[in-house]
Order: C-alpha cells, then sequence, then structure tokens
C-alpha cells in the first residue's frame, strides 16, 4: 500500500509552528516534512498524521490527550513516538507544547553523525 501524501493545510500548518523554533533542524523524511536536533528526529508528518518524539514518561499524558502510539505499517510500532489527532494539531499553540516537549527529550540523546551525500 502506497503511503498518502499529507494534505495541504496540515503540511502548511507545521512550517507555521516550526518557524517558532528556528535551531529545529527541518528536511525531509520519506518524503513528509520533519524537524531534528542533532540528527535525532523531534517531530514529522506521516499522512494525514502529526508525529512527535516523546520520552516514555510524557506519553500517557499525550495519549490521554487523544494521541495514539505511531504505527507507520500496521502492527510495528514506532518507539516513544505518538501521532496526534486533529483536535490537538489544530491548536498551533498545543502542538508546539509538545514539540518542546520533544525538543527537550532530542537534546539529551547522543548526536548522530552527519551522513554524506
Amino acid at each position: 500500500m502506497a503511503w498518502q501524501k499529507s494534505p495541504p493545510e496540515l503540511v502548511e500548518r507545521f512550517g507555521r509552528v516550526l518557524d517558532r523554533f528556528p535551531d529545529l533542524e527541518q528536511r525531509k523524511m520519506f518524503g513528509y516534512p520533519a524537524a531534528f536536533i542533532g540528527g535525532n528526529l523531534v517531530t514529522s508528518l506521516h499522512e494525514s498524521d502529526w508525529v512527535v518524539r516523546l520520552p516514555e514518561h510524557a506519553q500517557p499524558e499525550a495519549l490521554g490527550s487523544g494521541a495514539r502510539i505511531f504505527e507507520p505499517m500496521g502492527g510495528r510500532t514506532m518507539r516513544n513516538f505518538v501521532a496526534f489527532p486533529a483536535t490537538v494539531t489544530e491548536d498551533p499553540d498545543r502542538i508546539a507544547g509538545w514539540v518542546e516537549q520533544a525538543m527537550a527529550h532530542a537534546r539529551t540523546l547522543p548526536a548522530k553523525p552527519r551522513r554524506k551525500r
């Protein structure tokens, strides 16, 4: 099954929220907009999902706000990644708060070496 492109309005909202965080490195991953710190994925889009990497202790709160564990392919979860519903992502301040938590978490991870192209 081929993945679908993210809706244009979600891509635009993603860009506007990420503009608040100039220290994020923005680039595409698997054709979707994504943001990194030290080579570690912080947040991205996948189809109609806004995905955020959170530390384990923050996941219950995220799940309580309607997020779900992120599964890019059925049955294959990505550890520490959650996908937020539109009820969260349509509020720029609300999703920005989750992105801030993800950034703080990413700063605790060892940096990945840059790959040569």
